[in-house]
This record gives structure tokens, C-alpha cells and sequence, in this order.
């Protein structure tokens, strides 16, 4: 399928069609045309022609080798790509890195997807899926028994019998409670999910090593939503002695938290309550915020890239073992965690 009829179904010139799929980080001026550039490419089941990526290329060059395999997405922790700009963001990455190879984006699956899958003998079109986010192990039991090859991508390993590309949270974790402490900060207070939480471990391990109290009113337990961030505003700026830092999971809270300070602040005669503020993510908005949010950067689009890579070796045979592949995060210094006033 050309980039000729997508451009034609959307109004988009082709050089624009092409821009939108070969970069996940491009953007229209107008945001809906990106979004509807994509959507076209997946009803179309887009691959891009190899024999005139090849030319393009030069002679001296192959063009990837995905043979139009078909790959889906299984949203393992959200239900909507919506619900987290950081899954939305991989996933375009993904649907950019298939481009890249010559594989085609599947189905955007969910949990309940899965598990009806594992109640039938029926085998699936796709060749192949990749999972994001942690997942329950009897859901990876049955990805590896209905499809040819599976590869998950989440900030942490499951130790799935599948490829894993992973960043570690809980390291993650350590480098932004490590740049607070850095920073002279030793009451550093944690917002997000506590339950079985690799970033939660590696704020409660760092403090330990720190040898500082865990102050359990400093712990705010949310589902890491923007709507919990804002409320734990709240909750730390009423405490008699509020934490100077805060180390929230991911970028999501971290905004929502922000938006309340900014808000709270300006109803405020007295002094304001400005705590450094830092997370883990960096999504495109933490660069667009004001304040512009300090926060871990996580790989996405190398995760993407490798993962797509190794569920490709795995069909054409290239490997039979299970994969596990760890990649470094980056610290992001910017405005929000610099904020504190003695």
C-alpha cells in the first residue's frame, strides 16, 4: 500500500504521510492529522514498498527484512492508549520501528483479549504480539502458546518465557531519589503505586542506604493518574512539616501534582509550599510544562527498535531462547526540581 492513497485519504501531501511514519516524535501542526495519518496506515495495513526503501537506500544497503509480519500490541496495565501518554508513546514507536522493518502493526489487544484466547483451540492470525506492561503469568502462558513469537517491553523483567527489552524501574527510581539527595534534600516524600512496585523498592531501598527515616505520611499510595497526582498535593502541603522533594512513579502523577501546586499557590496568602519534584517517564509534555519536569528518561524508542528486532529473529529462526535485554536510563535535569524555597 502507497503512501500515495494514505495521503490521499487524509489531505496529507506524501511527504507528510512519509515524515509521520518514519518518526514517532513528528508532529503536524495540526495534531488530529498526525492521528489520522496513522489510523489510515493501520485500516490500510501499510508496509512500506522494500524495493523502493531499497532504492532509496542505495545498492550498498539491505532493506529490513519483516516480510509483512503482523504484530500485535497486548495493553497489558492500561485500557487505552489514552490512559498513559507513556504506553501511547511506545506504541508509536512501535508502529514506527514496524514500518522500519516491514512488518505491519496488528490488533491493539487487552487483558480480557487474552484471556478469551486461552478458552479456544483456535490459533491467531498474527504472527506475532508484543506485550506492554507487567502481566499476569497465565495470560504469558497463553501468548506463548498461541502465537509464533511473543517479546514484552516493561520497566522491569517478569521472567516471561518470552524476549524481554526492559529499563529498570526500581534503577530508575534510585537515580531520581539519588539527584534529590544530591540536591541537599533528605525529606523526599513518594507518590504512586506501592503494591508490588519496583519503583516504590527502589525509593524505600535508597532511603535505607541513606540511612534516613521512612516517614510513612510522606508515602502516598495513588493508581499514578494525573487526577492522584493533583490530589496529593493536597495531602503533602497539609502535613504540619511537608516533605521538601517528592519522587513521584511516573510523569503522569508528576504533572497532576505540579498543575495542583501551581493552582494551590496562587490561592495562597502565605508562604507558598514548593517542593522539588521529580519522576520517572519523560514523556513529551515534561518538556512542555512550566515548570519543565525533571524526570528519568526511559529508552522508548531503543525498546521499541530491539523489541521488534528480536520478535523477527525469533520467526526467521534466529533464535530459540528467551531473550533478556536490560537498557540504561537517563537522568533529564529541568526546572521542577530545582523549586524549594527555603
Amino acid at each position: 500500500m502507497s503512501l500515495k492513497k494514505i495521503a490521499q485519504m487524509t489531505g496529507a501531501s506524501v511527504s507528510t504521510v512519509s515524515r509521520v511514519l518514519n518518526s514517532p516524535d513528528y508532529q503536524c501542526q495540526d495534531s488530529a492529522m498526525t492521528e489520522r495519518i496513522r489510523q489510515a496506515a493501520r485500516e490500510l495495513h501499510y508496509v512500506p514498498d522494500q524495493n523502493a526503501r531499497q532504492l532509496k537506500m542505495g545498492a550498498g544497503r539491505k532493506a529490513a527484512g519483516g516480510h509483512g509480519y503482523v504484530i500485535d500490541i497486548l495493553l497489558a496495565r492500561v485500557h487505552s492508549l489514552e490512559e498513559d501518554p507513556f504506553f501511547a508513546e511506545i506504541y508509536r514507536c512501535i508502529e514506527t520501528e514496524c514500518y522500519k522493518q516491514g512488518c505491519v502493526p496488528g490488533q491493539i489487544l487487552h487483558v480480557p483479549d487474552i484471556s478469551m484466547l486461552g478458552t479456544n483451540s483456535a490459533r491467531v492470525r498474527s504472527d506475532a504480539i508484543l506485550v506492554l506492561g507487567k502481566c499476569p503469568q497465565a495470560l504469558a502462558d497463553v501468548i506463548v502458546r498461541k502465537y509464533r513469537a511473543a517479546a514484552a517491553i516493561d520497566r522491569n523483567p517478569m521472567d516471561y518465557q518470552m524476549d524481554e527489552i526492559t529499563c529498570s524501574g526500581a534503577q530508575a527510581a534510585k537515580m531520581a531519589v539519588e539527584y534529590l539527595m544530591e540536591l541537599g534534600h533528605c525529606a523526599v516524600a513518594y507518590v504512586g503505586d506501592c503494591t508490588m512496585e519496583a519503583r516504590y523498592t527502589g525509593y524505600y531501598e535508597c532511603l535505607l542506604n541513606h540511612r534516613l527515616p521512612v516517614i510513612y505520611e510522606y508515602i502516598v499510595q495513588t493508581a499514578q493518574t494525573r487526577e492522584e497526582g493533583y490530589a496529593a498535593f493536597g495531602r503533602l502541603a497539609a502535613l504540619e512539616k511537608p516533605p521538601t522533594a517528592v519522587f513521584c512513579a511516573n510523569d503522569v502523577t508528576a504533572l497532576g501534582f505540579l498543575q495542583a501546586m501551581k493552582e494551590g499557590n496562587g490561592r495562597r496568602h502565605r508562604q507558598a509550599y514548593r517542593p522539588a519534584v521529580i519522576s520517572i517517564d519523560d514523556i513529551e509534555e515534561a518538556a512542555r510544562f512550566a515548570p519543565m519536569l525533571t524526570t528519568i528518561q526511559i529508552p522508548k524508542g531503543d525498546m521499541a527498535h530491539f523489541a521488534v528486532l528480536s520478535l523477527i529473529d525469533r520467526l526467521q529462526g534466529g533464535h530459540r531462547a528467551c531473550v533478556r535485554m536490560e537498557l540504561p536510563c537517563h537522568l533529564m535535569v529541568r526546572e521542577s526540581a530545582g523549586m524549594y524555597l527555603h
